[in-house]
């Protein structure tokens, strides 16, 4: 018969030791001493949340300025259009809300990834004969942004890499990192309307590259697409055999001039998962409710990429009951001229704050064409005082109570981004105030040259 005898030794402030001995077959085997465990605190934050960093907040959080106080703070850095209350939701956005919530039919769990009814409904919504869809090729989410963490969790794994557009949403960089993938960054061309330097996007793929990101139209730029470029673009992805993520949550939001093509109805072979979500068209971003279409028709995902969705979907059991429910009639009754008011009131401020800054020396804003957003560079050479962006726009709050974001946010210094979904009188006093900042600090070539050998 087997035995075993455990002797603990230890006294005094050392850790116990286990002297441990096995007898079998009536020999002793003596297995030595083994140091045992002092139970003691040591809670440490996880390496990934070491690994989440999102530069706009840590650059805003860094601008340790005060406004003037003899000036109103006005405010052109958050993308919320809500936030002023110049652009409320349409009434029959509302109405199909509280209907739902009235009805208490909507107050329990839903799949994971929503309502078959509410899915139908989107895809219903997107479905054209170039782009097909069902409801089983919608998930929805927790928001645009949850659609891109599930649409990146699906596609990459720790140690590849994804290509992202700079100046792009810094949310993408501050999701892969904490998981693990590399970021590298693709230039869009200020010159050309922020048209990719698809040159530079087709050198970075490598034999880790999991997706392209395609932001379009965008944030921080306002640009949009033409289709012979997204053409162009799909012929890269192609060539490469790399999927895209299409982040199209700006989708419609162009300006009368311009046409927005979403980039799936352009390609029948490229796997594409396109983000989307109520949050800005219908001008509702606290209401957290988006969606992924999958776009696959040659099969490419196949049921891996699906099924990958349906279980990372699984980790928050989906999206809000309340605005599922009252989904269908929010894209299938909001009136259309809702919309268009949206886009004449987004239009008109973009070609005010256009022209005003366009007249300021030093300042070179880039026209935008959709979205919520303005770019504008300043011609860091006339303004000798300041070392970049982020010292520009503290200088900027602090003297005149005016906030835009740097485009150092965005990984691209010596640019600012203004907001255009505020309420007109104040995109006139911004860029009053913008003004008169810029003809306070501007050097001419000569001032310049000498505050530079003064320094």
């Amino acid at each position: 018969m087997d035995s075993y005898l455990i002797q603990v030794n230890g006294h005094g402030d050392h850790a116990p030791m286990l002297d441990v001995h096995l007898k079998t077959n009536g020999n002793s085997i003596s297995l030595g001493k083994v140091k045992g465990r002092k139970p003691r605190w040591a809670v440490r934050a996880s390496e990934m949340s070491k690994k989440t960093f999102n530069p706009v907040r840590a650059i805003v959080d860094s601008m340790k300025v005060e406004p003037n106080p003899k000036k109103a703070m006005i405010s052109l850095s958050l993308g919320d259009p809500t936030v002023f209350g110049n652009l409320p939701t349409n009434d029959e956005v509302t109405r199909a809300v509280k209907e739902v919530l009235d009805s208490g039919c909507y107050n329990g769990y839903a799949p994971s990834v929503g309502y078959q009814s509410c899915r139908e409904a989107v895809a219903a919504y997107y479905n054209c004969p170039e782009a097909p869809l069902e409801a089983q090729d919608v998930i929805l989410t927790s928001g645009c942004s949850q659609a891109i963490e599930l649409a990146l969790a699906v596609l990459a794994n720790p140690g590849q890499n994804i290509l992202v557009p700079r100046p792009g949403f810094s949310l993408y960089k501050t999701l892969a990192l904490s998981m693990g993938i590399e970021v590298k960054l693709y230039n869009l061309l200020p010159e050309k309307a922020w048209e990719i330097d698809l040159k530079h996007l087709e050198s970075l793929v490598d034999e880790k590259t999991a997706c392209l990101i395609v932001n379009n139209p965008s944030n921080p730029c306002g640009s949009v697409f033409s289709k012979s470029h997204l053409q162009k673009i799909l012929a890269v992805a192609s060539r490469q055999c790399i999927p895209i993520l299409a982040d199209e949550i700006y989708g419609d939001m162009v300006f009368a001039d311009c046409k927005y093509e979403p980039i799936a109805t352009l390609s029948t072979s490229v796997p594409i998962l396109s983000c989307g979500g109520l949050a800005k068209r219908w001008l509702v971003p606290g209401w957290r409710m988006g969606w992924i279409l999958i776009h696959d028709r040659r099969d490419i995902f196949g049921n891996e990429i699906r099924d990958g969705l349906l279980r990372l979907s699984q980790r928050i059991l989906g999206p809000c009951t309340i605005v599922q429910g009252a989904l269908e009639r929010i894209l299938h009754q909001t009136p259309p001229e809702f919309y268009h008011n949206t886009l004449s009131i987004l239009k008109s401020n973009a070609d005010l704050c256009y022209a005003a800054l366009s007249a300021i020396p030093g300042l070179q804003p880039v026209r935008p064409a959709g979205a919520m957003y303005l770019m504008v560079e300043i011609e860091m050479e006339h303004f000798p005082e300041f070392e970049n962006d982020v010292e520009f726009t503290e200088r900027l709050i602090s003297e005149q109570s005016v906030f835009c974001l740097p485009a150092t946010c965005f990984e691209y210094p010596n640019f600012f981004r203004v907001v255009i979904t505020v309420p007109e009188e104040m995109i006139l006093e911004a860029c009053s105030r913008i003004q008169e900042f810029c003809e306070m600090h501007y050097q001419g070539a000569e001032g310049a040259q000498d505050l530079e050998c003064d320094k």
